[in-house]
């Protein structure tokens, strides 16, 4: 069980060490691997659905998004190493296809999307769930993160509140999927 955890954790961390490879890569050409997010609207830009994440601004950007996505990305690992891999994918797939339908026509890069998809599910999977487990992360979740919900508003020209309005929408999505799977189940009955 602890080894389990540990490796679980041990992807979120691993996940973290390629975002900053990917940004090292990103500096020595001068951030034009930028030009693989997300353009709305264009075919070229639908190759920043699963590349967005991993690009960013600059170091700086990349060291904002860093703390968040260890946590929050740690605490949906909680749940194992399928439940982590597929809310990203959720939240990677969906909400980036709804910025590039729904976003401003410009680039739209880095790993906030995932963030706050992480976000979304952590605290929509309380609704879902219903367990003390799930209440009790939904709960931390808020009081040290609840603060996010305002990246969603368009306050910032050189922010994509669109990515973190649709990657918080995904992780919704991705949490009411997991409800799903879990109601799916078959219960099991006692043998005579």
């Amino acid at each position: 069980m602890v080894s389990q955890l540990k490796a679980n954790l041990l992807l979120v961390l691993a996940a973290v060490v390629l975002l900053w490879a990917v940004e090292a890569a990103n500096l020595l050409t001068g951030h034009q691997l930028n030009t693989w997010g997300i353009l709305p609207r264009t075919l070229t830009g639908l190759r920043g659905i699963p590349f967005s994440p991993f690009l960013h601004g600059g170091l700086g950007h990349l060291a904002v998004n860093t703390a968040p996505f260890l946590v929050l990305g740690g605490l949906v690992a909680l749940q194992g190493r399928r439940v982590f891999l597929s809310v990203s994918l959720v939240v990677v797939v969906c909400g980036g296809s709804a910025v590039w339908l729904f976003g401003r026509a410009a680039y739209h890069i880095g790993a906030s999307g995932l963030i706050f998809g992480y976000f979304g599910y952590l605290v929509a999977r309380a609704w879902y769930n219903r367990s003390i487990g799930s209440i009790l992360i939904a709960l931390v979740t808020l009081f040290f993160y609840g603060g996010l919900v305002w990246g969603v508003l368009p306050t910032d020209a050189f922010i994509s509140w669109e990515g973190h309005l649709f990657g918080l929408l995904a992780g919704i999505l991705a949490a009411r999927i997991q409800g799903a799977r879990k109601e799916e189940k078959p219960a099991s009955t006692p043998s005579p």
